[in-house]
């Protein structure tokens, strides 16, 4: 989970990431942990859609720092949580009622969407999201704009977010059409050992008592994790990927019965992802077949012929083709 969670940090084009797993394992504390530890964002001062002051216009309105009358500011990634229970006008966003009402004035108040801007969207428990917010989400995911036309409004904004889903299967399905949207799937079974389930318990135990000395204790590894996804941000476009490397991405993907191309878009630049968290110039062999159970888990069809699971037909199929 947390290897796929660098992974995207590294390159959001990924799409986001998919954790299943029994409740209790740390899903959610490892996702806000990421979000924590990466460098601030520069946004304009007081936009309410996160704005580049060095990228293009974004907002319906122009900000006042568009007009040269407020200066650039820096805040900490946005990370925004979308509850179960929330209302298509909180997630997309709507009219000010408020302003509307006092002055009559037609004033469009973003959603979630708007403040999870390049930033992170946390759905926990997303098979048991709502059929329409998820309709709603499936379009802004893949055109990276939130477009709402409603009580004589027409508003487009900038919506890229790395989306970041948690859940647990026995609590529901996930529907294909969202979960074909998250680059890579994972899956957290809670631990067996007692060793590190005694760990994880002195660790839980250590910051409750003192949650800034637990902070401080961890602050070195944390600053090492922070300079290693730098340092593959800037590393990533001088990243290789041979032909080989794309035919045997291909290969698995045809072997393993994967549906569509996003499996093949996936593993390339998953692999390269991983490649530059290595410091490597060129994608190998064994980056590929690191990434490959997340990137194509999750895109199988069920065999009732095979009872394996698919991390399994997908692990069989990439040893054969190394073999071959």
């Amino acid at each position: 989970m947390k290897r796929a969670l660098l992974i995207a940090a590294v390159d959001a084009r990924i799409g986001g990431v998919m954790v299943f797993g029994d409740r209790g394992t740390g899903k959610s504390t490892a996702v806000r942990a990421l979000a924590a530890l990466l460098p601030p964002i520069k946004v304009v001062a007081g936009c309410r859609y996160q704005c580049d002051p060095d990228g293009p216009v974004v907002c319906p309105v122009p900000c006042d720092a568009r007009l040269g009358r407020t200066q650039a500011a820096s805040v900490p990634v946005p990370f925004v949580d979308l509850p179960l229970g929330a209302t298509e006008d909180r997630v997309v966003g709507a009219l000010d009622l408020e302003r509307a009402l006092a002055s009559g004035e037609k004033r469009f108040e973003p959603g979630l969407l708007a403040k999870a801007n390049r930033g992170f969207l946390y759905i926990d428990e997303v098979n048991l999201l709502e059929d329409h917010i998820v309709d709603l989400l499936l379009d802004v995911a893949a055109s990276g704009e939130n477009l709402v036309e409603r009580e004589g409004l027409s508003v487009r904004h900038a919506a890229r977010f790395l989306l970041i889903g948690s859940g647990n299967p026995e609590e529901g399905e996930l529907r294909p059409q969202l979960l074909d949207r998250f680059g890579l799937s994972v899956e957290v079974k809670t631990p067996t050992d007692l060793a590190g389930r005694v760990e994880v318990v002195k660790r839980c135990d250590a910051y409750d008592r003192d949650s800034e000395g637990f902070s401080d204790s961890w602050a070195a590894a944390d600053a090492d994790i922070l300079k290693t996804i730098a340092k593959a941000r800037a590393k990533l476009p001088k990243v290789e990927v041979p032909d080989s490397i794309l035919q045997l991405g291909t290969q698995l993907c045809m072997a393993t019965g994967a549906d569509g191309l996003r499996g093949e878009l996936t593993l390339m630049r998953a692999a390269r992802a991983v490649a530059a968290l290595e410091g490597k110039k060129i994608v190998q062999r064994h980056h590929l077949a690191e990434v490959a159970p997340m990137a194509l888990r999750h895109r199988l069809r069920r065999n009732v012929l095979d009872e394996t699971g698919s991390t399994v037909r997908i692990t069989r199929a990439m040893e054969e083709l190394l073999a071959a």
